[in-house]
């Protein structure tokens, strides 16, 4: 049996914590022209993959969208759908540090500072 992990668009669960909603809610607030917030990929970063999560003010139709809350939609780029599959953004706090961290149960390996990881 292979150890190949099959996809399929209609399987894809991405989620926002309240902490991570009212960020983004508040990042929301701020732009008058963004529709939501928007997250992806890019081979970046010293494990392989960056994640790269900012405001939407254009739908282009190549994202899939999540309601996470009444007034916050999170879209997902179609690339970054194979490798965020089943993650959980959360917002955090320690010190006098607020980051948004990235549960995400497809990362093999995740650099010190959390913002990459290797599939």
């Amino acid at each position: 049996m292979s150890d190949v992990n099959t996809f399929s668009p209609n399987d894809i669960t991405v989620s926002m914590t309240e902490k991570a909603i009212a960020y983004a809610r508040k990042q929301l607030k701020s732009s008058t022209d963004a529709k939501g917030i928007v997250l992806g990929v890019k081979k970046s970063g010293c494990s392989g993959f960056k994640y790269d999560l900012q405001l939407l003010e254009v739908v282009t139709g190549n994202e899939r969208s999540f309601q996470v809350a009444d007034d916050v939609i999170l879209y997902v780029t179609a690339e970054a759908l194979p490798y965020v599959n089943g993650t959980e953004i959360d917002y955090t706090t320690e010190g006098l540090n607020s980051t948004m961290k990235f549960n995400n149960p497809n990362a093999k390996d995740e650099c010190g500072c959390g913002e990459s990881f290797n599939i």
